[in-house]
């Protein structure tokens, strides 16, 4: 079951308690001759995605229609005929735009249960990319409304999500996520419900697509994996409103990473053979060689040696056709060294450790920010272990630590710990020294 935003929006814009609720339901009820108990905790259910039998949905719309003085559909709370072609789906775009708002409301106000959600998996996974990848195309994206959207707003939204990935990038996705979903709330979601003709709109949604997909990003690094799969579902979305294929591979490699990390590896390269695919002439060499390189470390899990080996060569001819002029913003993640770490963790996987170092090594030795530097110090110092050259990763390790500073992230708090584990192993009096270090940052709590 998936959180149900779009009920928990319309309580809260009703202003009226989970308990209030039941209390109303019950009172309708009555009404129609039927004997309701519900107390706050049946609303909580709900919430989380359950749907009431019999006349209860209905009973919902009508309490809430009364308290917001309008009509208020099964569609609007979320409990449509499961399988049924809804009013929400009919409305096209407009109501994929109610749904993603009413999901980042309830982000900001930190609902519980959108942060422990775990990922779908199957079909409900593999639709989204489906969607984006086949027809129908948006053929028009234009709204009527009587706040004019204007090329200085989108320029806003441009800056913002820059402004964001740099914090996210410094201080984790932990700290920064929100403040780009109270961003989102307050600045984002009235542009897309303003009016803008098609060529306008095009770059709203394409400019939205930006600012979601690193909000996605701040959450998978905050470990909310369900939570960060829906945003980058709704960067997918918009991102096909955008019309720009480019864009739309950029969030398929998100969905491939955090597929890597879920080690739902047949996924991660499906997911990566679609961008591949469909961005056909449109994506970049930088895109091109983060996803060949997701996909050798994905092969190499697999046990795929031939197809690892292919996705490594195809990635580090790419790399050499990067040109940063002509990269789009989101792509400035892939940096010198990126393919280089990438590498790494595939031949690792392959068994081959001479070859994982030799790349681990170039890839720290290149210029990159702060979080992509811990993670390649993390790598090597684990490599320099597995060749017994504990007084050597006790060094890196360290550097690695110093780099971790101020940084409030899951993923490289993840990664710490795994370096401490082995560091401690070691029996080396200098790595027992950085496991100490590194304990120390560790009890520091996000």
């Amino acid at each position: 079951m998936e959180p149900n935003v779009l009920l928990e929006s319309l309580i809260d814009e009703a202003g009226v308690s989970r308990a209030g609720l039941a209390g109303h339901v019950n009172q309708a009820g009555r009404a129609r001759g039927l004997c309701l108990r519900y107390e706050h905790t049946a609303v909580a259910r709900w919430l989380k995605g359950q749907r009431p039998r019999g006349q209860v949905p209905d009973l919902i719309c009508e309490v809430l229609a009364v308290r917001l003085d309008r009509p208020v559909t099964l569609d609007d709370i979320g409990m449509g005929v499961p399988g049924a072609r809804t009013a929400v789906q009919e409305a096209g775009l407009s109501g994929f735009v109610e749904r993603a708002t009413a999901l980042w409301r309830s982000d900001e106000q930190q609902r519980p249960h959108l942060t422990t959600a775990p990922a779908v998996t199957g079909t409900t996974a593999v639709m989204p990319v489906w969607e984006w990848e086949n027809p129908p195309e948006d053929a028009d994206v234009s709204r009527p409304g009587p706040s004019r959207v204007s090329m200085a707003d989108i320029a806003m939204l441009r800056a913002a999500r820059t402004h964001y990935e740099q914090m996210y990038r410094k201080a984790g996705g932990i700290a920064t996520r929100p403040r780009i979903v109270g961003f989102l709330n307050a600045e984002t979601a009235p542009l897309l419900r303003g009016g803008y003709g098609d060529a306008t709109g095009r770059q709203l949604h394409r400019a939205t697509a930006g600012l979601v997909a690193v909000a996605g990003i701040c959450a998978y690094d905050s470990d909310a994996h369900g939570l960060a799969q829906r945003y980058f579902h709704q960067a997918l979305r918009l991102a096909k409103a955008s019309g720009d294929r480019g864009l739309g591979g950029y969030v398929i490699a998100l969905l491939v990473n955090q597929s890597l990390y879920l080690a739902e590896f047949r996924r991660s390269v499906a997911f990566a053979e679609a961008a591949l695919r469909a961005a056909g002439p449109h994506i970049t060499p930088a895109l091109a060689t983060d996803l060949h390189a997701m996909q050798a470390k994905a092969y190499a899990q697999l046990g795929d040696h031939r197809s690892a080996l292919e996705c490594i060569g195809r990635a580090e001819a790419e790399a050499g056709r990067i040109r940063s002029a002509g990269e789009p913003d989101e792509t400035g993640y892939v940096q010198p060294g990126l393919v280089n770490v990438q590498v790494a963790e595939a031949l690792l996987s392959l068994g081959d450790l001479a070859g994982a170092r030799e790349h681990a090594a170039a890839a720290v030795r290149s210029p990159a920010h702060d979080r992509g530097t811990v993670h390649r110090l993390a790598m090597l110092t684990h490599l320099e272990l597995l060749q017994g050259e504990a007084d050597k990763a006790a060094g890196t390790a360290s550097e690695m630590a110093e780099r971790a500073r101020g940084m409030e992230s899951q993923r490289l708090r993840d990664r710490l710990r795994s370096v401490r584990e082995h560091l401690a192993t070691s029996g080396s009096a200098d790595a027992m020294a950085a496991a100490r270090l590194i304990e120390g940052a560790l009890r520091v709590p996000l």
